[in-house]
């Protein structure tokens, strides 16, 4: 609450430092003291590290985001320019799918990513660069009070604590990130009983499917990436986490800067799954780029490197810690460098894929998402056809499927039209595939009205939420806009405050955008801005992530 109120006064400060002709860049400067910094706009990003006349294009999952500082002592001892471009798990399996030319190389959280989706054969080099278990991170005042302090836990151990109302926590989703998909291959193992590996019987096992369905109600909030989960824990208020034991480390570096409770680490033995961070070279027939390559490959995995990674919370192998970093896995946290890693085999590419559609239409908490379109005169012509192709996307369950953002059978969807007041709501309240056919086709209809005020469609959508309990659901508003709306912001800050709960406001940008308003509310809510116009199909699977 605290947090809310300092941004309201933010709020009402930039408003009247605006009224007085406060310069653009000032209130670039301004806008960052929101409640994150880091939000994305684009459901891929890339980064550029270092500059010279060689470039190395690396396709990566986000969690190697904190790996920049290392890789830039290379590009600039080499004179080299790294494009570090970050995706979720599955984007990067089926970037390999489409022989892309694109990169030189793929550096995923899993291997299995590269085995799923180099279906010619053109990866080669594959080597390990570091070794990290997926693992819950529960505050420690909770994680006593749960027993799990000093205990070996299982899932089921962890199953309880949810069913009896103790424990909620966030994590990445399985058809998105591979810390998501891990820890839910790790949990389907342990319900399943422990088998050498899960099989298409397993999953068609009642038993298992009830329990699957009781342990992801836990979910507390969902994210598309491992390194976004961590900044929105940071940003909020949970209480655990399942994540990179890496991720966990440096979020609790944080915590502790800022004198907060940390975690508590707790790696459950029946259903523990590991990233081993495989990098990996694609050959586009370019002797030069793979020599490139095979030595900033060589660099990662020299043992000067690979301390630096072990500083990170990076394990370099199955071996163990070397004795200088120690310290680094502070055993107050519950990190146990002796404990022997036994990852849990993973399925047959199809019953891998079974898994994660059963995830997506069955298993997860299911959505409750108000999605709030603009149909403003600004939005005429482009904006309006890239909206209602982003709604057919997401509602004719035969494209939404093939990219593994269909819907659960117990989700409900919204829709609020509106340009400058709410031209009319729409909504559903399963995810049958006839029900969400209808509600495509009235979008398909909807035609452009006059001005805009999207702060009017998101005061509608809150009050659209207040008719449910959230906590069945995992509930988020989804704003399709150009950005462009007069006033509003303060009002909506003191009726999201009022309304007590935890919704993020996620956009996605179209027309002719203007991201200051949206990223405002991105921050506000702990949510983020996806960018339409350039990829559609990636931020919409972006935010089924995040939802």
């Amino acid at each position: 609450m605290k947090k809310r109120i300092l941004l309201l006064i933010l709020g009402l400060i930039l408003i009247l430092t605006g009224c007085f002709g406060k310069d653009s860049s000032d209130q670039e400067k301004s806008s960052d003291q929101g409640k994150s910094s880091n939000q994305g706009k684009s459901s891929s990003k890339t980064t550029e590290i270092g500059s010279g006349s060689k470039v190395l294009k690396i396709v990566s999952g986000s969690e190697n985001k904190e790996l920049e500082d290392i890789m830039r002592e290379f590009a600039d001892d080499n004179k080299t320019k790294i494009e570090m471009t970050y995706m979720g798990s599955i984007d990067i399996m089926r970037e390999l799918q489409s022989e892309t030319d694109s990169y030189d190389a793929v550096w995923p959280a899993s291997n299995i990513w590269i085995s799923m989706g180099d279906n010619s054969h053109r990866v080669k080099h594959i080597e390990s660069t570091t070794i990290t278990p997926v693992v819950f991170g529960i505050r420690k005042s909770l994680a006593e009070e749960l027993g799990f302090v000093g205990k070996e836990v299982s899932i089921k151990d962890i199953m309880e604590a949810i069913e009896n109302g103790k424990l909620k926590f966030c994590m990445t989703s399985a058809t998105q990130s591979n810390s998501g998909a891990s820890a839910y291959l790790g949990f389907l193992n342990a319900l399943a009983g422990s088998p050498e590996v899960i099989t298409e019987e397993h999953l068609k096992d009642q038993t298992l499917q009830n329990n699957i369905t009781k342990l992801l109600q836990g979910v507390d909030r969902s994210s598309g990436s491992s390194e976004w989960l961590k900044t929105l824990f940071l940003n909020g208020e949970y209480d655990a986490m399942v994540n990179y034991e890496s991720l966990i480390i440096t979020t609790n570096q944080e915590l502790v800067s800022r004198g907060e409770e940390p975690l508590y680490v707790v790696y459950p033995y029946d259903g523990m799954s590991i990233a081993d961070s495989p990098l990996g070279y694609i050959d586009n027939g370019n002797q030069k780029q793979e020599e490139l390559f095979l030595k900033f490959q060589e660099y990662i995995t020299s043992d000067e490197t690979q301390d630096k990674l072990q500083k990170l919370g990076r394990r370099t192998g199955y071996q163990g810690i070397f004795d200088n970093n120690k310290d680094v896995f502070n055993s107050d946290w519950g990190l146990d460098t002796e404990k022997v890693l036994s990852p849990i085999k993973t399925p047959k590419a199809d019953v891998l894929n079974e898994a994660l559609n059963l995830y997506q239409s069955d298993f997860r908490k299911p959505s409750l998402t108000i999605y709030c379109l603009d149909f403003s005169g600004s939005m005429s012509g482009t904006g309006e056809e890239q909206v209602k192709e982003a709604m057919d996307l997401i509602l004719d369950q035969d494209k939404a499927s093939s990219l593994f953002i269909q819907a659960n059978q117990a989700e409900i969807n919204y829709v609020i039209f509106f340009d400058d007041r709410v031209l009319d709501t729409a909504f559903v309240e399963d995810g049958s595939q006839e029900s969400l056919s209808i509600l495509n086709q009235r979008v398909q209809e909807q035609s452009i009205g006059g001005g805009t005020n999207m702060y009017r469609a998101l005061d509608e959508a809150l009050d659209c939420l207040a008719k449910y309990d959230l906590s069945q659901y995992n509930p988020a508003i989804v704003l399709m806009t150009d950005g462009r709306s007069d006033d509003g912001f303060s009002d909506f800050m003191i009726k999201y405050d009022e309304f007590g709960q935890d919704i993020p406001v996620f956009s996605i940008m179209f027309g002719m955008s203007d991201s200051d308003q949206l990223d405002e509310i991105a921050n506000y809510t702990n949510a983020r801005v996806f960018d339409g116009r350039e990829d559609l199909v990636g931020a919409f699977r972006s935010v089924k992530g995040y939802n």
